[in-house]
């Protein structure tokens, strides 16, 4: 394929892709084509950002929603779900599972929820994970991401605060799309709350002004979407100088408002999704970019096939098993029976299928955020350098294993 008399291999050797080159990548569609995408990327990612995937455990707190988001099964209106909020005991119990098992850092996620009782309730349970995972491997605690939704900047500030630890800090925030058009389709159902997107890119300023690594990201696929929604999308992760990006592909909710419009045909939408991760990696550089559970939806092997693809970081799922058939923002969500104490040590071996190797005990955070704070990753990973952590953990890995009847890969 040719893009202005340009190669696809001279469009790829460019240090800056125009608006043209970007849509041209993005649709790439032939096997040989989407191979040297991969392949860029996944050089693109190794020359930046090293060998290693980071792992979130995720925790999945509440299903509680006030919103109304038309693709989500969670959303306010789905009366067919089953709410929950975990309690205390339960999150820490989870954190210190990851802290425990070599997962240098979590994700608490949730139903948008503003009232105050929900926001004490966090950042109580910030303060007890923080106290609780300072150790000789972990000496700054867990590192923690955020993903609770639209809050004042005051609500950001007490969280940080609350954390004990703003180094290893970060608030997932995704704007979905770009395109106003897109965004109001996805978020506005006639007659309830809206949302709108200035105030989610305002949001996205205030986490930057309380020093989180900031992380935003869009959904792939949605109806009407074209590959230009796309490129600008990307375009607006740049002009935000976004730390991380979480994305994955557009899929139907039965509990949403929009199942009529069905989805994107699997292959193709797979493809995409990862012509996104790819492009993303080589127009953004040295940040974090999430490997999404959703892309195993469209594949067995999409969260390992994305990590060839540029992304470096995974969220094995830490919510109580009882809890996450509740938890179901799109249909056939994977992993609702995972079992933890062995699924880390099971996706490790995946990871390593792709050349790559887990971040055990680290924190993994933004190169790119690092950089532009002045910080070392050193500080933010732990008193013990990279290798010394590593000789550390592989003597506490190996006891797991023994522990699961498991043999160890590459150990």
């Amino acid at each position: 394929m040719k893009l202005n008399g340009n190669s696809l291999d001279e469009v790829l050797k460019k240090e800056a892709l125009s608006d043209e080159d970007i849509v041209f990548l993005l649709g790439l569609t032939e096997p040989e084509d989407c191979k040297k995408l991969q392949e860029a990327a996944y050089k693109k990612t190794t020359e930046l950002m090293g060998n290693k995937v980071y792992y979130r455990g995720l925790i999945e707190v509440s299903n509680v929603c006030t919103i109304d988001c038309r693709y989500c099964g969670i959303r306010k209106d789905n009366h067919g779900v089953h709410r929950y909020t975990l309690s205390k005991e339960e999150i820490l119990e989870a954190a210190m599972f990851a802290a425990e098992n070599g997962y240098g850092s979590i994700c608490l996620q949730a139903g948008e929820r503003n009232d105050p009782k929900f926001v004490s309730f966090i950042s109580d349970c910030l303060r007890e994970i923080h106290r609780k995972t300072v150790s000789e491997s972990l000496p700054n605690g867990l590192g923690i991401t955020l993903s609770l939704g639209d809050q004042t900047k005051e609500v950001y500030e007490e969280w940080a605060e609350a954390s004990g630890n703003r180094k290893n800090l970060r608030y997932l925030a995704r704007f979905e799309s770009s395109n106003h058009e897109l965004f109001d389709f996805l978020h506005n159902v006639p007659h309830k709350k809206s949302k709108h997107l200035e105030h989610r890119l305002q949001c996205l300023q205030w986490l930057k002004e309380c020093g989180y690594q900031v992380g935003t990201g869009v959904m792939i696929g949605i109806p009407g979407q074209t590959l230009e929604d796309l490129c600008s999308d990307i375009r607006l992760f740049q002009k935000l100088e976004a730390d991380m990006i979480g994305m994955g592909p557009y899929l139907m909710s039965e509990g949403g408002d929009l199942k009529s419009l069905g989805q994107t045909e699997n292959k193709k939408l797979f493809q995409l999704s990862l012509n996104m991760i790819a492009i993303t990696r080589l127009v953004m550089g040295n940040i974090n970019i999430a490997a999404a559970t959703a892309m195993q939806v469209l594949d067995p092997q999409g969260r390992e096939t994305a990590i060839s693809y540029g992304a470096n970081v995974v969220m094995p799922n830490l919510t109580p098993l009882q809890y996450r058939e509740g938890y179901q923002l799109y249909d056939k969500k994977p992993g609702l029976k995972d079992d933890p104490e062995t699924f880390g040590l099971k996706l490790e071996e995946r990871i390593q299928s792709k050349g790559r190797e887990v971040g055990w005990n680290l924190s993994g955070s933004s190169r790119k955020w690092l950089n532009r704070t002045g910080n070392s990753q050193e500080g933010y990973d732990g008193k013990k350098s990279a290798g010394e952590q590593s000789v550390v953990w592989q003597a506490q890995r190996a006891i797991l294993i023994k522990k699961s009847n498991r043999t160890l890969i590459n150990f």
